[in-house]
């Protein structure tokens, strides 16, 4: 009777564990449909993320050779802070010639202001033999109807006065071509003047310009600059990292972008922290193209055999700067991105600001200072 009874309940207990698994199924099914609802419908997710940012470049402004290097890699600079020193013997030999230059065309020109009353004074004589040979003319011209004198002789006179109106015309033409090159202005004002005051405020400026300064505050990263190497202006010299102007480029699926839009929130998960770090962030706008539409080599699809390929389209999630400074970032991490979609946005990104988005004072030059040294300059020489 007990085997026979164990052998009924064998069954019965093997319907009831099917039964529970299945129901068990069932209500991770029921589950995993509530949660993709609430939860997965309403986010877009991708690994295929990278942290981006600026990477300033620091290049020189005047030409020479390099004297001192006062950062390395690595190491944090601040806005204005000297990075590079050159040679200061080229600058000040060069701003020596311009300043000599601009006292010499002052000089040159008080010449030529005072040349222009000797030409005044030269005209005003040759007006006066014009009245001289006009009144000697006069006088001979009643004697020769009597005889008085003879006609050579007034023909002589004739000719003293075309000679005199000649001179005078000469003299006329000189005190004008004199008066042409300085008529309206004085000397300080005069082009030449100003062009020579123009030199020495530049070269004035390029002995201040041959220390380099970090345009912003940052990390120094891929220094190509080295002791005694000769830099021309445009030649970088190294690259700075603001590590508090970071971003992400997550670059999504063309499929998974139908309902992401600007300023919706966004998770980031970086790899160097884990998901113990949470970034909170939201998407800034999305590229005006996919990513191979805007390679060296864009695909040309039009040829050959053609297959399908899902392009990608970075879209940029800005990040706290709190959260930031709490936990740097690098450039070019990988970084796990979550964008919330159930939230409103707009479909395309915002109208640039009026305002810099990014700006820099430390190429503020004292232009007042190095215009009063030439002034200074154009003051003794015009003494």
């Amino acid at each position: 009777m007990t085997t026979e009874t164990n052998d009924l309940k064998q069954p019965q207990k093997r319907r009831q564990l099917l039964l529970a698994i299945t129901v068990l199924f069932v209500l991770g099914a029921i589950a995993y449909g509530v949660y993709y609802k609430l939860v997965l419908a309403n986010e877009e997710e991708t690994d295929d993320a990278y942290v981006g940012g600026n990477l300033v470049t620091v290049s020189a402004q005047v030409a020479g050779n390099v004297a001192d290097i006062r950062a390395d890699e690595t190491q944090m600079v601040q806005a204005g802070q000297p990075l590079v020193k050159l040679d200061l013997v080229d600058a000040e030999l060069a701003l020596s010639q311009t300043q000599a230059r601009l006292g010499n065309a002052v000089r040159q020109l008080r010449e030529r202001y005072t040349g222009v009353a000797q030409y005044d004074a030269a005209l005003h004589q040759r007006e006066l033999a014009v009245a001289r040979a006009q009144d000697d003319l006069a006088r001979r011209q009643p004697l020769a109807a009597d005889h008085t004198v003879s006609g050579e002789e007034v023909a002589h006179a004739r000719r003293a006065l075309e000679e005199a109106k000649a001179a005078q015309a000469v003299a006329q033409r000189q005190l004008e071509a004199a008066r042409a090159g300085i008529s309206g202005v004085d000397i300080a004002a005069h082009p030449a003047v100003q062009a020579a005051r123009a030199d020495v405020v530049q070269a004035w400026l390029a002995v201040r310009r041959t220390t380099v300064p970090a345009p912003v505050s940052g990390y120094v990263a891929k220094r190509s600059v080295q002791v005694g190497s000769r830099v021309t202006p445009g030649t970088s010299l190294m690259s700075i990292v603001p590590l508090d102007q970071l971003w992400v480029d997550a670059n999504f699926k063309e499929s998974d972008l139908k309902d992401i839009r600007a300023g919706q929130p966004a998770t980031v998960v970086a790899d160097i922290y884990g998901s113990k770090v949470a970034y909170h962030g939201k998407v800034l706008g999305l590229a005006a193209g996919t990513g191979s539409a805007f390679s060296l080599l864009p695909a040309q699809n039009a040829t050959g055999n053609w297959i399908k390929v899902v392009q990608r389209v970075p879209v940029r999630i800005g990040l706290d700067p709190k959260e930031l400074a709490a936990h740097p970032l690098r450039i070019g991490l990988s970084t796990t991105v979550t964008v919330d979609v159930k939230a409103a946005g707009t479909a395309l990104g915002s109208a640039a600001p009026t305002a810099p988005v990014y700006s820099t004072a430390v190429f503020n030059q004292p232009l007042k200072e190095a215009e009063a040294a030439a002034d200074a300059i154009i003051a003794r020489n015009l003494r």
